[in-house]
């Protein structure tokens, strides 16, 4: 009786270890997105193509209008995170790849151009910060004092966490931020 038990619980456990692994394998084929043409840059790490929003893997970059300080003096990193995107996409023929999809059902992307991988480049320029993927590129723009790093900023996710609780004491510029992240006009 007790042996019965113990085949029937193998079996039960084999059973679930291959479904498990036959999900796992399912959820690694998914077909990798392309997209490549023309590129509309919205900030310093989102793209638009196609009529679809790319957000580039593992950077974040300072939001439009945060500002920073330099020697003392107001310095509109964001919009400089921005040019430094463009100027990167206007040369060569970019290309970014994906499959995976944020919160906010943007397609997670790696872009190219040649050899240029331009999420690397965003960090290793200091034009953004590494959420883990680029660490070394950013201990490099830290260490030489590269775009960011050679100004007192905010973190890109704390800006925004207070631009979201600013927005909470006055409703309707939350309800403008709310609209703005809804057609994609500033990165969540």
């Amino acid at each position: 009786m007790r042996s019965r038990r113990l085949f029937r619980d193998g079996v039960v456990t084999f059973a679930l270890l291959v479904i498990l692994a036959l999900f796992a394998l399912k959820m690694n084929n998914r077909p990798e997105i392309v997209q490549n043409g023309k590129f509309y840059v919205v900030d310093g790490d989102t793209l638009s193509a196609n009529g679809e929003r790319l957000r580039l893997k593992g950077i974040d970059a300072p939001e439009y209008r945060q500002h920073c300080q330099r020697s003392g003096a107001d310095w509109a990193c964001g919009e400089e995170a921005r040019k430094a995107l463009a100027t990167m996409i206007k040369t060569g023929a970019p290309e970014c790849r994906g499959w995976e999809r944020d919160r906010y059902g943007r397609l997670l992307v790696t872009c190219v151009t040649g050899d240029l991988d331009i999420n690397a480049a965003m960090v290793r320029n200091g034009m953004a910060v590494s959420y883990g993927a680029y660490a070394s590129e950013e201990r490099s723009a830290r260490q030489a004092k590269a775009g960011l790093w050679a100004s007192d900023f905010e973190r890109p996710s704390d800006y925004r966490r207070e631009e979201r609780m600013a927005g909470d004491n006055d409703p309707i510029a939350g309800l403008f931020g709310y609209l703005r992240q809804l057609v994609g006009w500033s990165s969540p």
